[in-house]
């Protein structure tokens, strides 16, 4: 697998004009593992894909590597389907907290998962500024605000694990070079506003700013749970 995405990344412009967009799968809290953690957790099938030495976790501990070489980005704003607003963005200045938002009866060792980032409270105002340009809800809120909805009732503050667990197998434990911000996706999940919302931010790729966005094609994490997940 990583012979046939390396050959697209590499056949990628060395400095195009515009920073190529790109999405992922970004893993369960499983993904990290221990393997020995997870077991119970997910059905016994799963395991060997979804953990940590499973194709997941391998393609993105190269993945994190490879697209920073092949574009240093300024800045990285990072969209993740475990967070829905009406455009609230959380500005977390100089570090980003990390919200463990999953089920409570996973082995300790998920709770204890770091991954150590800086915000930019510029880079969050520009996307602000971009979403109002184009006519689209926006406003920087602090971090004392809830963070809107996840689908599972958790409200904040911090990165969902959408978020840090990608990145922590991508980019290591520490990764504070360069400054992350989070964007969530729009609560009225319609298709139009997110096309709108994808216009709007387009122009980040010209600034150099890595447009990243991690989720999976079907992701109810309700239905998912009741049917096989351990309460």
């Amino acid at each position: 697998m990583q012979k046939e995405w390396r050959k697209v990344l590499d056949e990628l412009p060395d400095t195009p004009e515009k920073i190529p967009v790109f999405f992922f799968g970004h893993g369960a809290p499983m993904t990290m593992g221990p393997d020995s953690d997870s077991a119970g957790h997910v059905p016994a099938v799963i395991l060997p894909w979804a953990g940590a030495s499973g194709p997941l976790a391998t393609f993105l501990k190269d993945f994190g590597p490879a697209l920073l070489k092949k574009y240093p980005p300024k800045g990285i704003v990072v969209f993740s389907g475990h967070w829905e607003t009406y455009g609230e963005l959380t500005d977390y200045g100089e570090s980003n907290p990390l919200l463990y938002d999953y089920q409570r009866s996973l082995a300790p060792s998920f709770y204890e998962i770091d991954f150590e980032s800086r915000g930019d409270t510029a880079l969050a105002q520009r996307v602000v500024d971009l979403y109002k340009a184009a006519g689209q809800r926006a406003r920087l809120t602090p971090k004392t605000e809830a963070r809107g909805e996840d689908g599972r009732g958790f409200t904040g503050p911090g990165f969902d694990h959408g978020v840090f667990i990608p990145f922590r197998i991508m980019f290591g434990s520490v990764f504070t070079d360069i400054p992350i911000v989070q964007v969530p996706i729009d609560s009225s999940l319609s298709p139009e506003v997110h096309w709108d919302v994808g216009k709007a931010v387009a122009e980040l790729r010209e600034e150099g700013i890595l447009i990243l966005s991690g989720g999976f094609t079907v992701h109810n994490l309700h239905n998912i749970s009741k049917k096989y997940l351990v309460a």
